[in-house]
């Protein structure tokens, strides 16, 4: 194959980029020896737009499949009410280096803090740069774990939970949760435990999570795996919905 021509070198290596990217075979970079320059621009435009249309269904597919009650950005939180700890950034929230690197999130603070917005964000931007997301209230979880345990089923939930980058279980400690229910919790904790990354949400400090598990050994168990790679981001402040309650006395 001859060389390419200097001014057509780089669109040349762009088209054998975008065949590795789509899973084409390189017969696309051979044809281009018989095509004129314009030709070979736009075959790369082509290949360009077919790669970004397969981009946006793909990150449409990852949205959908999460199962966020409401769509949610960072733009949109207001991030003053929230203490990062020294080993955490916005960035590494922004930019989900914290998933890359398997670390868990447990948000805590009073209700109406944006706890949950933030998870849904967080969740939200995940997928928009490709990984697979899962949201659950932590009820709604072990009702899905407990019901798939009756019918059977309960190895496929499993298998399709190892499947994500993140889980964000909302509202955990909320309810009270019969001993079962905690220990098929306790099993999604503890498959995750360095292979993916989990955000909580909660109202609940550590010392008072063993009487919402029933059990203080699982707990702590629990409590060591999530904390071991784990950051705790602390929320303060007057709740949002009470601010702007119709409710509220003037």
């Amino acid at each position: 194959m001859r060389k390419p021509r200097p001014g057509r070198t780089a669109c040349r290596a762009a088209i054998a980029q975008y065949c590795k990217q789509l899973s084409w075979s390189q017969t696309a970079v051979s044809l281009c020896e018989h095509a004129t320059p314009t030709q070979e621009r736009f075959l790369e435009q082509v290949m360009a737009a077919e790669l970004a249309h397969r981009e946006v269904g793909r990150q449409a597919r990852l949205l959908s499949r999460a199962g966020f009650p409401a769509h949610k950005t960072l733009a949109d939180f207001h991030r003053h009410v929230v203490h990062l700890p020294s080993t955490l950034s916005w960035a590494d929230l922004e930019e989900g280096t914290f998933i890359a690197a398997h670390r868990n999130l447990v948000c805590y603070g009073g209700v109406g803090l944006g706890k949950t917005h933030l998870s849904i964000a967080l969740g939200v931007a995940a997928c928009e740069r490709g990984w697979r997301v899962r949201f659950f209230t932590t009820t709604g979880l072990v009702v899905r774990l407990t019901e798939a345990r009756k019918a059977g089923t309960l190895e496929r939930l499993f298998g399709d939970l190892q499947r994500t980058d993140l889980i964000i279980l909302d509202e955990w400690g909320y309810l009270p949760i019969d001993r079962e229910g905690a220990q098929l919790l306790f099993r999604v904790v503890a498959d995750s435990y360095e292979t993916r990354s989990l955000i909580l949400t909660t109202n609940l400090e550590f010392s008072k999570w063993g009487g919402i598990f029933t059990d203080d050994q699982m707990t702590a168990a629990m409590i060591d795996r999530l904390a071991h790679h784990g950051h705790l981001l602390v929320f303060e402040g007057e709740s949002y919905r009470m601010q702007h309650a119709l409710m509220k006395e003037r």
